[in-house]
């Protein structure tokens, strides 16, 4: 899998069992950024190596929890490679100075 796209279906292979995710960003070629269930503190947003993950096929048990969390969470407002091309990156500000105010001649 060369390309993960944010609400696709993954596994994360941490070094014990295998945790189900949903993807919730790509912030670059080398992070993803995925919903998945911590056992101490419930559904929380991790940043991974796409190295670490695999896709799934079938829904889980708590992607439920999982598309709540997604769901209530506001987009980082960073370009990124899930933005579409030519987008406005961040906030745009004052570009210009304010003109100028005449004396009411």
């Amino acid at each position: 899998m060369d390309a993960f796209r944010p609400g696709q279906l993954v596994t994360y292979a941490s070094g014990g069992p295998d945790v189900d995710g949903i993807v919730f960003e790509v912030p670059s070629e080398t992070k993803v950024v995925v919903a998945l269930i911590d056992p101490q503190r419930g559904p929380v947003l991790r940043t991974l190596d796409p190295e670490v993950l695999a896709e799934r096929a079938e829904e889980g048990a708590r992607d439920a929890a999982l598309r709540g969390l997604i769901r209530r969470t506001p987009p980082s407002g960073r370009g990124g490679r899930s933005q579409a091309k030519g987008s406005v990156q961040g906030r745009r500000g004052h570009a210009r100075s304010a003109t100028h105010r005449t004396t009411g001649k």
